[in-house]
């Protein structure tokens, strides 16, 4: 499951948890780009529940649409990863280490307030 909330004129929520598929990785992927396309200074908050690698026709729809998700991920100051796993939460903060004018920071589900109140600052 893949799932975009707009909740703020500058502001969304992410939700994923178990496998995508091609087609939802299609669907969710053109959704996001959409709701975010007049955001500025955007902020998100990425909620990662049970994480399960996406299959591989998934991983070539995102490869497919990364000129749209590059441009996409502009529109963003600041992402907050929410996430179990150590790895993805590693992962996210050295995502955002590479991409200019991007902070990322990663919070475990018990710190999910400490993610909200970060992003808001």
């Amino acid at each position: 499951m893949f799932k975009v909330t707009k909740t703020g004129e500058h502001q969304l929520e992410l939700v994923l948890s178990g496998r995508l598929d091609s087609e939802a990785m299609k669907v969710a992927l053109d959704e996001l780009v959409e709701v975010s396309r007049q955001m500025e200074h955007g902020r998100m908050l990425y909620c990662i529940g049970d994480f399960e690698w996406p299959t591989m026709g998934a991983m070539g729809v995102e490869l497919s649409r990364l000129p749209a998700l590059l441009g996409m991920i502009r529109r963003f100051d600041k992402i907050a990863v929410v996430a179990a796993e150590r790895w993805i939460r590693s992962a996210s903060e050295l995502e955002g280490a590479l991409i200019p004018g991007l902070e990322i920071r990663a919070f475990s589900p018990a710190e999910e307030e400490a993610a909200r109140t970060w992003l808001a600052g």
